[in-house]
């Protein structure tokens, strides 16, 4: 009896132990710092597993020291340290220590004028033949900057330049579209896929989002034309941007200095493009090396940005805005994996990052709004999409 009054507790002690150090090391794996063991350069990008680490450690100590008056002081700072640590975990995962962090604005300083349907010169898409749909009234749309090519050439083609209303199509941006459809407002959105965020006020307003896929877009990575570094793996991607890589001299360029890595605002097309390539994978957020370095606030523009004598840039972007909409001759799109986002490798599949966008609506489309979707999902629908330079959803 007497040595199973002593055995028991040591059980305990040890399956608590082993129970904390389990969920620890399931949080390393996780988040992937056993796997970035060797690409970790930076105290911020290591500060979550040092947390981890130290919290097992305090627990264990405290489990395993003699429970006695003497000892109070230190256990309690023990407990203090464990559960402050493990406290401080998920704020250190995304670098939740910064009270305000200059982002690209949500507006990009981008003439979309110049593919406005029935101007002079217009860039739209045109079909080669007459449309088979033509419509007097036109659902009130909406969508994102980088789409307004698309859906401009849509308009163009089922529209006369008697009947076409610029009051009808609009171009507030992704997250004011998503924010519009929502209340209401708009008959149908051209968007990319919808962040948490917008999803969630969906459900607290009661609208039942109702996504149609009508093309494919590459999401690209992006830097400078004088950084030596011309692509970047996937793993390498979730390194940077969950904080465990900030040096460009782990990634091969000596002399890059800090990866100066620019983000867009929560709710943007793009950002929502990069919580898709992360998956689960939290993105850590930091403030910028000197906040000049934000500049014009537009991202392709900051792309070019110079810093300590290089230009140590990092982005990302959708490839028809960043090659055609908003072109900027001093930047590069990077490779991932080894494979760039060409037309054929996005069709084949080969390049990794291809994303559908969609019309989204409120509810199930009816009218007008119904016979425009369904037409831009026929083939010429699907013809305007490859000639704006995306890809068909069929391809």
């Amino acid at each position: 009896m007497a040595a199973a009054k002593h055995i028991v507790p040591i059980i305990v002690r040890a399956a608590i132990n082993a129970a904390a150090a389990a969920v620890g090391i399931w949080l390393l794996v996780k988040f992937e710092y056993i796997s970035s063991f060797g690409e970790l350069d930076n105290f911020l990008g290591a500060l979550p597993a040092i947390l981890i680490l130290l919290s097992i450690a305090a627990l264990s100590v405290l489990l395993w020291m003699k429970h006695t008056k003497k000892f109070l002081p230190a256990c309690i700072a023990l407990a203090v340290a464990a559960v402050i640590s493990a406290s401080l975990v998920p704020a250190a995962l995304v670098g939740g220590w910064w009270i305000e962090q200059p982002l690209a604005a949500a507006t990009e300083e981008t003439d979309i004028s110049v593919y406005e349907p029935f101007t002079e010169g217009s860039l739209t898409a045109k079909l080669d033949e007459e449309s088979t749909l033509k419509l007097d009234d036109l659902p009130l749309m909406d969508g994102a900057t980088a789409l307004y090519p698309v859906y401009a050439a849509f308009v163009e083609a089922v529209s006369t330049e008697d009947t076409y209303d610029p009051d009808k199509v609009l171009c507030t941006k992704t997250n004011k579209a998503y924010a519009e459809l929502i209340a209401g407002n708009r008959d149908v959105i051209f968007v990319l896929d919808a962040a948490q965020s917008q999803l969630d006020a969906a459900e607290a307003a009661g609208a039942e989002l109702e996504f149609t896929p009508i093309g494919k877009e590459a999401f690209v990575f992006l830097a400078a034309k004088s950084n030596p570094v011309n692509g970047l793996t996937y793993k390498q991607i979730k390194d940077i941007y969950s904080g465990k890589t900030a040096m460009w001299s782990t990634l091969g360029w000596k002399e890059g200095g800090e990866i100066v890595s620019f983000r867009r605002p929560e709710g943007s097309g793009s950002q929502t493009g990069l919580q898709k390539v992360m998956g689960d994978m939290p993105i850590q957020s930091r403030p910028l090396p000197d906040e000049s370095l934000a500049g014009t606030n537009s991202l392709m523009k900051q792309m070019s940005v110079e810093w300590n004598g290089v230009q140590p840039a990092l982005g990302y972007s959708y490839k028809f805005f960043a090659e055609t909409m908003y072109f900027n001759p001093d930047v590069k799109i990077l490779e991932v994996d080894g494979v760039y986002p060409s037309d054929e490798n996005i069709v084949s599949g080969k390049y990794p990052f291809v994303f559908t966008f969609y019309a989204v609506t409120n509810g199930e489309p009816t009218g007008n709004t119904k016979t425009f979707i369904d037409w831009i999902c026929s083939d010429q629908g699907q013809e305007l999409v490859k000639k704006t330079g995306y890809t068909p959803i069929g391809e």
